[in-house]
């Protein structure tokens, strides 16, 4: 299994993250870990929790919740709503920490076919403001993101 890099970019102009990730699995594939929501569960996030799904509906219009435990106990929970599902292709979505109701993300994910039966994933998240943006870049969402990255790695190895 190869080692991919996670780029996370933020423009200086406008208060957005790039996020960047190649994986060695068809878009088909990747695009499904983000929308079935027991793949889901198995791969978002950092090592040191589990996630739970608490809503699911990944259509265009649909809504969507989770919370991430640790040791049993709810530490973080996170909603939105499926603004557009175009299956293999594309996800525009909002993305909302509870604990910041007011700071929701609007994020676009593309799921572009490259070389080898490969995938390349890009997210576009934009936020309200640069304070907002760069609080999340703060918080060690590159973490969750990069070990994330790594569980789903782990599950397209073995067929997921």
């Amino acid at each position: 299994m190869t080692k991919h890099e996670t780029e996370i970019m933020a423009d200086e102009k406008v208060p957005t993250i790039e996020i960047v990730r190649e994986f060695d699995a068809a878009p088909e594939r990747v695009f499904r870990a983000h929308v079935d929501p027991e793949l889901y569960a198995q791969w978002v996030g950092p090592h040191s929790v589990t996630t739970r799904i608490t809503r699911w509906d990944a259509r265009t219009g649909g809504a969507w919740a989770f919370a991430n435990d640790r040791d049993g106990e709810e530490i973080a929970s996170f909603y939105g709503s499926f603004h557009e599902v175009r299956p293999h292709e594309r996800i525009v979505w909002t993305f909302t920490y509870e604990g910041e109701p007011d700071g929701v993300a609007l994020e676009t994910l593309t799921f572009e076919e490259v070389e080898g039966g490969r995938t390349r994933l890009r997210v576009l998240s934009v936020v309200e403001d640069f304070e907002t943006r760069d609080g999340i870049l703060s918080s060690g969402m590159d973490a969750g993101v990069n070990e994330g990255f790594d569980k789903l790695d782990g599950l397209l190895a073995k067929g997921a």
